[in-house]
This record gives C-alpha cells, sequence and structure tokens, in this order.
C-alpha cells in the first residue's frame, strides 16, 4: 500500500508552483502560493524536523542579538 505524506506532497507543489517564472503569475496565484506554504508550515511545524528548525533559527537570532536567553 502506498502512503503519501501531505507535508510533502504539499513541498512538492510548492517547489514547482515556485519554478515558475515571476513575470507569468497573477495575484491570485501569488496568494495561492502564499496559502500553501502557510500551511506547509503548519503541518511541518509539530515534527521532530520542524522543531529543530525552530530551535537552529531561535540560536542563531540569540547568537546575532547577543541575548543570552
Amino acid at each position: 500500500m502506498l502512503t503519501i505524506n501531505v507535508a510533502v506532497l504539499l513541498a512538492v507543489i510548492v517547489v514547482m508552483r515556485l519554478r515558475r517564472r515571476t513575470q507569468a503569475r497573477s495575484r491570485a496565484e501569488e496568494r495561492n502560493t502564499a496559502l500553501l506554504v502557510l500551511v506547509l508550515g503548519i503541518l511541518i511545524a509539530p515534527t521532530p524536523v520542524g522543531q529543530s528548525v525552530f530551535d537552529g533559527i531561535g540560536r542563531l537570532v540569540r547568537g546575532v542579538s547577543g541575548i543570552g536567553l
């Protein structure tokens, strides 16, 4: 049985949409792409990969800002 992870499917769709030329996109397409990226972020955030990315960005921001939280 083949199972498809929704986050992986959305990531493929986002990559395919972003490969198109910028001049060829309408405003509605831009909004739809932004919505897809938002949903992808929501799906990835609670996973271990999402948490490690969040922690890494947090460390980077603390290091750049000089705040030792």
